[in-house]
């Protein structure tokens, strides 16, 4: 089983597939999120969003400006102001 993230600006997806564990620069701090996350939303602030293809691996790192974060059913939804 695999959690599905999605990485967005206003002008363009970013990123969009199944992966192991996400981490998330939220304003209340940092959080992870892994398949099965109970569903919250929250702000993200400046910083680096951490993904992991496979647990053991090494994370892609996406610098982020603002934005928002979704948990749901259907997985993670980063609305970012700014990616790179």
């Amino acid at each position: 089983m695999a959690l599905h993230f999605e990485l967005v600006t206003p002008a363009r997806l970013v990123l969009s597939e199944d992966v192991y564990m996400v981490n998330v620069p939220g304003t209340e701090g940092e959080f992870g999120v892994l398949e099965g996350h109970a569903p919250f939303a929250t702000t993200v602030k400046d910083g680096v969003i951490r993904v992991w293809a496979s647990a053991g691996g090494n994370p892609k790192e996406y610098p982020v400006k603002g934005g928002f974060a979704e948990v749901s059913a259907s997985g993670l939804t980063v609305l970012a102001e700014h990616v790179g």
